[in-house]
């Protein structure tokens, strides 16, 4: 219960009661001048309703891709530690703990990068770089103990599926939806319930006096949650909405001993259990889905 609570106050918030309040405000003012008109709902639809749908269906099309590249990234990681683990005959401790190492890093680094301002991105991108760099000498040290080329050839493609996922949730993280569009919504989502005033007065003489101002609050609170969706879905990586990707390297890297595929049970995030979290699952599944 708390939790659905806490899942509205991203849809319904701050703005929300305020333009709620401007609309009512207007219909009072159109109540108390006698200003009624019988304006057209189209242009809500052509206004409003059709710009942020588009952009709701794009902006949860980027966050898709963003969980299949992440799922991509940790199934290259995994590969790689299970090649150092179990393709040579001698088993070396220290370079699966390397291995491990440069996968930690490489995920701190991304999800540093991808929470952090655009412009403060350039030392977390260099992070992650250097972990590939540290992934790369781990295939020439899987060279020199003797791993065949065929195979070794096959742990670098790995790497280059890696990096081309990291490129790609740099994509996602460097770029957004079409920012024009998104300021022509916001525009009239602030002008059109005020504008719509005589429109809620001439439908206020159907309604009893306590439901005057029904219409105008649901009007409102109904196209500031599409818009606040829109913005909860934007940035996929920011860990403000409930339905951003979660990357966690800890859980990844506790993962990669016990062969975990599935939740199977509590997720296990407060008390330090191992067991996967919703968007490691998700991730995994989308890639296997691709």
């Amino acid at each position: 219960m708390m939790r659905s609570f806490s899942n509205l106050t991203h849809i319904v918030n701050l703005k929300s009661v305020v333009i709620s309040l401007l609309a009512v405000l207007a219909t009072w003012l159109c109540l108390k001048l006698d200003i009624k008109a019988d304006f057209p709902l189209t242009l809500i639809a052509t206004a409003i309703v059709f710009p942020i749908v588009f952009s709701i269906s794009t902006a949860y099309n980027r966050r898709e891709r963003a969980l299949e590249e992440y799922g991509a990234i940790k199934a290259c990681g995994r590969s790689l530690y299970i090649a150092s683990r179990d393709w040579v005959s001698e088993h070396d401790e220290r370079r699966d703990a390397e291995v491990k190492s440069a996968l930690f890093e490489l995920l701190t680094a991304c999800r540093d990068l991808f929470m952090s301002p655009l412009d403060e991105g350039g030392e977390h991108e260099r992070r992650v770089y250097q972990a590939f760099d540290r992934l790369s000498r781990f295939v020439t040290e899987m060279r020199d103990a003797h791993l065949a080329p065929t195979e070794c050839s096959r742990l670098n493609q790995y790497i280059g599926r890696m990096i081309t996922a990291f490129e790609n949730e740099k994509s996602i993280y460097d770029y957004r939806t079409p920012r024009a569009l998104r300021a022509f919504s916001d525009f009239f989502i602030l002008l059109l319930p005020i504008l719509y005033g005589p429109y809620f007065a001439y439908q206020a003489s159907q309604f009893s006096l306590a439901l005057f101002f029904v219409m105008p609050v649901l009007f409102a609170l109904i196209l500031v949650g599409l818009a606040n969706i829109q913005d909860e879905l934007e940035n996929p990586f920011d860990q403000i909405g409930v339905d951003d990707v979660a990357i966690d390297p800890e859980r990844f890297v506790a993962s990669l001993d016990l062969g975990l595929t599935s939740s199977g049970g509590p997720l296990g995030r407060d008390d330090g259990e191992t067991t996967l979290d919703h968007s490691d699952i998700q991730a995994q599944e989308a890639a296997v889905r691709r």
